[in-house]
C-alpha cells in the first residue's frame, strides 16, 4: 500500500474517535517502513496549527502520536532548549516528542508529570515505541490481527482495517463477569493487550517485542509502606497541602477554560477549594443530581459551592433522562465496562462541556488516602464472623445452605463463603459473579492480582493489601476508565490532581494512623481540606458517586432489559448460559437486593454486542 493510501486508512480509523478529538485531524505514513499514524486533536495547549499531529520532530528522524497532557513539559522545554533543542510551537507535544528524541524515550517519561499514551516512531532505528502513562490515566489498545500490529486509545480504531477481525476473548469476559472490567493485560478481543500502567514496548525492524515498566506501583506501595515518613501530624499535613496545591496548579494551566466536578465529598472538594484559591475568578463547578433518596449529593455539593465562591451548575438526572441517554453511553463503550456511574458521568462530562474544555475531578482520593472503597467492609466483617467457626463445621453448614428450597441468594452467599479460607478470599469473591465460569460460555476465568500468594509477604496488613489491589485494578481499570470514555464521549478533557504520581508517592509512605484514625477514613486529607472548607459541609458518612441503576431497573429501564436480557436472545449471543441471569432478572424484579451489579454486567455486555456487531 503507497503512503497516500496508508494515510487515508489511517485518517479513517482516527475518525472513529471524532469525539476524543473534534478540534482537528491528521495523518502520518512511510511507504518504506508500511507504518502509518492517525490522531484525533482536541486542542488544549498551542490551538495553532503548530499542534497539529502525527507531528515530525524537527531532525525528521521521529513521529509521534499522543493523547493526553504532560504538566511540566515546560520545564522540560527549558532544559532542551538550553542543549541547543529549537522549538516551532508551544504544545507539550513538541516537547514530549522532542524529550523522546533527545534521550530515549524511557528517561524521557521518567521527566514527565501527565496523563498520557502515546506512539513515538524512530524512522532511523525503525522502532516503533507505545507508552502508557504512570497510574493508567489514559488508555492504549495494542495487538495483532491479520499480520498487522494495531494500536489505538480504543479498539474502535481498528474497526476500519480490513485484516482486522473482532473476535471476543471469552476468557477475558469470563473475568468481566467478575470484576464489571476486563482486566489488563487482556482486552475483550482476542489479540489485543491493553498496556499496563507505567510500561512501554518496543517492537523492532523485525517485529520481536521488548517490554519493560519505567514506573512500578507495586515497588512505591511496598517501600512506601515499609519506609514510612516519620513526622508529625502537622508537618505531614503542611507538606500534603503543598503536593496537591503543586498538582492542581500544574492541572490549571491550559488555553481553554477549565472547570471542576463537584459531589461535596472530601476528594472533589478539596481539589476544588484549591482550584479557587489559586484562582483570581470564580471557577466554574459542576455536580450531577438524582431524584431518588440515598442517591443525591447535590445539595451537598451546592453547600460546598456556595462557601468557596464557585460558578456552579447542576443538573438532575431523571429516570427517563437516564433512559434517553442509554443510547449514547454505548457508544462511548467500545469494551464493556460495567460501572453503576456510568450515566451520571457522562451527563455531568456533557454538562461541563457546554462551558469548559477541561475538568478535573477527584478520582483517586480514596485509593491513595485510605478510603477503602467497594467491598472492603463486607469482606472484613464475613472474614471475622465466618473464621471463628471449626473448619469441620463449615463444609457441612455450607452443604445444609445449599440444600434449602429454591437456594435463595443468602444462603447460597453465605455457604459460597463459608467454603473460603481467608480474608483475601471473601474480598474477592464478593464481587459481581462470585463464579463466572458458570455464567460465560467456553471461558475459563484467567487469575490476576487478587490470586498472587506474593501480596502476603509484601503487604502483611490486610487493609494496606486491597488498597494496593484496589489502586492497580479498579482505579485504571474501572474508575479512570469510566471516567476517560464518559468525558472523551462529549470531547472533554479529566484531569485526576490527587493521581499526580508524587502525591500518590507520598501517600503510600503515610503510616496507617495517618489514613485511619478513630474510625475516620482519609483521616490526613481531611486534615488539609479543613484548611479550606468547614468540616460541617463535608464531614458525613461516605456515598460515593452511584445512580440509583436498581430503582431504574425495576421502572424506565426495565423494558430496555428485558429486551437484552430475554432467554431466546441470550442463547443466540452464545456467550451466557442464560439461566443464573434469567433467574438473577425475576429476583431483581421480585424485589431481592444485590443483583444489580449482576445484571449490570450481562446488560451492558448485550449492549456493547449489539452496538458494535458482535456475534457469538
Amino acid at each position: 500500500m503507497d503512503a497516500a493510501a496508508l494515510e487515508r486508512l489511517a485518517a479513517r480509523m482516527a475518525d472513529r474517535m471524532e469525539s476524543r478529538g473534534p478540534d482537528d485531524a491528521g495523518a502520518w505514513a512511510s511507504e518504506a517502513a508500511g507504518v502509518a499514524m492517525g490522531v484525533r486533536r482536541l486542542a488544549v495547549m498551542d490551538l495553532s496549527p503548530a499542534g497539529r499531529q502525527p507531528m515530525v520532530s524537527a531532525s525528521g528522524r521521529s513521529v509521534i502520536a499522543y493523547n493526553g497532557e504532560v504538566y511540566n513539559f515546560a520545564e522540560i522545554r527549558r532544559e532542551l532548549e538550553a542543549s541547543g533543542r529549537r522549538f516551532r510551537g508551544g504544545s507539550d507535544t513538541e516537547v514530549v516528542l522532542e524529550a523522546c528524541e533527545a534521550w530515549g524515550v524511557e528517561r524521557a517519561v521518567g521527566r514527565m508529570n501527565g496523563m498520557f499514551a502515546f506512539a513515538f516512531w524512530d524512522n532511523a532505528a525503525r522502532r516503533l515505541t507505545l507508552v502508557r502513562d504512570r497510574i493508567g490515566i489514559k488508555p492504549l489498545y495494542w495487538g495483532r490481527s491479520g499480520g498487522v500490529l494495531f494500536f489505538g486509545s480504543q479498539p474502535r480504531s481498528f474497526f476500519d482495517h480490513p485484516a482486522w477481525r473482532a473476535e471476543v476473548d471469552r476468557d477475558a469476559l469470563t473475568a468481566y463477569l467478575r470484576h464489571s472490567y476486563v482486566p489488563s493485560p487482556r482486552s475483550i478481543f482476542k489479540g489485543v493487550e491493553k498496556m499496563e500502567p507505567g510500561c512501554l514496548v518496543e517492537i523492532g525492524p523485525d517485529g520481536a517485542e521488548t517490554r519493560r515498566r519505567y514506573w512500578n506501583l507495586r515497588a512505591v506501595a511496598r517501600d512506601g509502606w515499609r519506609n514510612p515518613v516519620a513526622c508529625g501530624d502537622a508537618e505531614a499535613a503542611e507538606a500534603l497541602d503543598g503536593l496537591l496545591a503543586d498538582a492542581v496548579r500544574l492541572r490549571m494551566a491550559a488555553d481553554v477554560p477549565v472547570g471542576v466536578f463537584l459531589s461535596g465529598g472530601i476528594d472533589s472538594s478539596t481539589v476544588a477549594a484549591m482550584m479557587q484559591a489559586q484562582s483570581g475568578r470564580p471557577v466554574k463547578s459542576f455536580a450531577i443530581g438524582f431524584e431518588e433518596d440515598g442517591f443525591d449529593e447535590a445539595a451537598h455539593a451546592r453547600r460546598v459551592a456556595e462557601h468557596l465562591g464557585t460558578e456552579h451548575a447542576e443538573l438532575y438526572c431523571s429516570p427517563a433522562l437516564a433512559r434517553d441517554s442509554l443510547p449514547a453511553v454505548a457508544e462511548s463503550l467500545d469494551e464493556p465496562l460495567a460501572d453503576g456511574s456510568q450515566i451520571p458521568t457522562y451527563l455531568v462530562s456533557k454538562l461541563a462541556r457546554e462551558s469548559v474544555t477541561v475538568a478535573l475531578t477527584g478520582d483517586g482520593g480514596d485509593e491513595a488516602f485510605g478510603g477503602y472503597t467497594r467491598y472492603y467492609a463486607k469482606s472484613v466483617r464475613a472474614a471475622r464472623c465466618l473464621t471463628g467457626l471449626p473448619r469441620l463445621a463449615r463444609a457441612p453448614l455450607a452443604a445444609a445452605l445449599s440444600a434449602l428450597p429454591s437456594s435463595p441468594p443468602w444462603a447460597r452467599r453465605l455457604a459460597a463463603l463459608l467454603r473460603k479460607e481467608r480474608q483475601d478470599a471473601y474480598y474477592r469473591w464478593l464481587f459481581h459473579w462470585p463464579e463466572p465460569d458458570r455464567v460465560a460460555i467456553g471461558g475459563r476465568e484467567p487469575d490476576g492480582v487478587y490470586w498472587d500468594p506474593s501480596l502476603r509477604r509484601e503487604f502483611p496488613g490486610f487493609t494496606e493489601r486491597m488498597q494496593f489491589i484496589e489502586s492497580s485494578t479498579d482505579l485504571p481499570e474501572l474508575l479512570l476508565a469510566k471516567v476517560d470514555r464518559a468525558s472523551m464521549a462529549v470531547g472533554l478533557e479529566a484531569r485526576v490532581p490527587l493521581l499526580d504520581h508524587r502525591v500518590v508517592e507520598f501517600a503510600w509512605r503515610l503510616p496507617s494512623a495517618m489514613k485511619m484514625r478513630n474510625g475516620r477514613q482519609r483521616w490526613l486529607l481531611r486534615q488539609v481540606l479543613g484548611r479550606y472548607v468547614p468540616a460541617r459541609l463535608t464531614d458525613r458518612p461516605k456515598a460515593g458517586f452511584g445512580a440509583p441503576i436498581g430503582h431504574w431497573l425495576r421502572g424506565a429501564l426495565r423494558e430496555w432489559a428485558d429486551d437484552l436480557l430475554a432467554e431466546d436472545r441470550l442463547k443466540r449471543g452464545g456467550f451466557f448460559d442464560p439461566a443464573p441471569i434469567r433467574k438473577a432478572w425475576a429476583e431483581h424484579r421480585a424485589g431481592i437486593k444485590g443483583r444489580e451489579y449482576q445484571l449490570r454486567t450481562a446488560l451492558t455486555f448485550e449492549a456493547w454486542r449489539e452496538r458494535w456487531g458482535i456475534g457469538g
